[in-house]
């Protein structure tokens, strides 16, 4: 399971590259992902050939490459290595666009709908945190729901005794041992803590839906210059969300058994996961009126934190622009932006 993290933000935007010359026409392309359950389609969509099949449609050849640390495939986009990566809207706002990478979401793939949990010990309640200390991945999502939870019994942070860093590969013997009151963490590792008869889970993502959003996103520049490189990847992904929505076993079977659990431990995954199989299902969500507090909630967690980019002055440096052209932030700086363009034509079936 990829740690779904900012914690390498400094890094990313140490190393980032200057912004390339402007983006030309071009026939070869490369996008990462990492492993997720909400992203294990784009390994099925390399592996089956489905991506061969639409890159030949359009005459472009695009490689999906999987990168083993999800926060380091989003530093290697950044830095130009690649032309889009897998990343959740926290991610994309903090580290390419704080980084001055203008980044468009090509495809809104799903949001976790009980993937991320804050888990506590007992009959312990959330509001019962207060003076406790909490394990958790810092500046990932699971600290921005943590931040959430908090915020819906009228706590922060600050009324803890304190965030502990906890990396998620230790998150499960954390939990085990006596000093650990609570946990928040992520799908499998929330399943695996709540066979624990002690584990009790007090607030999960699905009390804040549409907030963890998981996307393909991409440079806003190159794919200007080569919508097809959009069309081709929209074509790819719809294809392979009708074959999940169909229940497809082999499918189905092939993601399970590349993120490391069987078709069943998958299912269990996804039934958390609020997958937008229906393109219009994911126009919908890109053009909600919900989008934009959400993605200025996002970016005051982000400022909160220091991490909204070089020397933010304030929640609304980075300006986000959605569909019908309104923005959040600054109108002058817009580098991330929601566009339903391609989601679209799949709806049509115009690709």
């Amino acid at each position: 399971m990829p740690t779904r993290s900012l914690a390498a933000t400094a890094l990313a935007l140490a190393t980032a590259l200057a912004a390339p010359a402007m983006a030309q026409e071009k026939t070869e392309f490369r996008v990462a992902w990492s492993i997720y359950v909400g992203w294990m389609p784009w390994g099925y969509i390399e592996e089956s050939g489905l991506m061969d099949k639409w890159g030949e449609k359009y005459g472009i050849d695009v490689e999906i490459v999987q990168i083993n640390d999800y926060v380091e495939s989003i530093n290697q986009y950044t830095a130009g290595g690649f032309d889009g990566v897998a990343a959740t809207n926290m991610d994309t706002l903090s580290i390419p666009a704080g980084s001055g990478i203008d980044t468009t979401a090509l495809i809104v793939g799903d949001y976790s709908d009980g993937n991320d949990a804050v888990i506590v010990k007992g009959d312990a309640t959330l509001e019962g945190l207060a003076g406790k200390p909490v394990n958790l991945v810092e500046l990932s999502v699971s600290h921005y729901l943590l931040a959430r939870a908090l915020d819906s019994v009228g706590l922060a942070e600050r009324d803890l005794a304190g965030v502990i860093n906890t990396s998620d590969a230790d998150m499960v013997a954390a939990f085990q041992t006596p000093e650990v009151e609570a946990v928040v963490t992520w799908n499998p590792l929330v399943s695996t803590i709540l066979e624990d008869p002690q584990a009790t889970s007090v607030f999960d993502s699905a009390a804040i839906p549409g907030e963890i959003l998981d996307l393909m996103v991409v440079n806003t520049d190159t794919l200007a210059a080569n919508p097809d490189f959009g069309r081709a990847l929209a074509g790819a992904w719809y294809e392979a969300m009708a074959l999940m929505a169909a229940g497809d076993a082999d499918a189905l079977t092939a993601m399970a058994e590349a993120s490391g659990t069987d078709l069943a431990g998958y299912e269990a995954q996804l039934a958390a996961t609020r997958m937008f199989y229906d393109p219009a299902e994911a126009v919908a969500l890109a053009e909600s009126p919900d989008l934009p507090q959400t993605m200025e909630n996002v970016a005051q967690f982000l400022f909160d934190k220091g991490i909204l980019g070089v020397g933010a002055p304030s929640a609304d440096f980075i300006g986000i622009e959605y569909p019908g052209g309104t923005t959040t932030g600054d109108a002058g700086n817009v580098q991330f932006r929601f566009d339903p363009t391609y989601m679209q034509m799949a709806a049509d079936g115009a690709l």
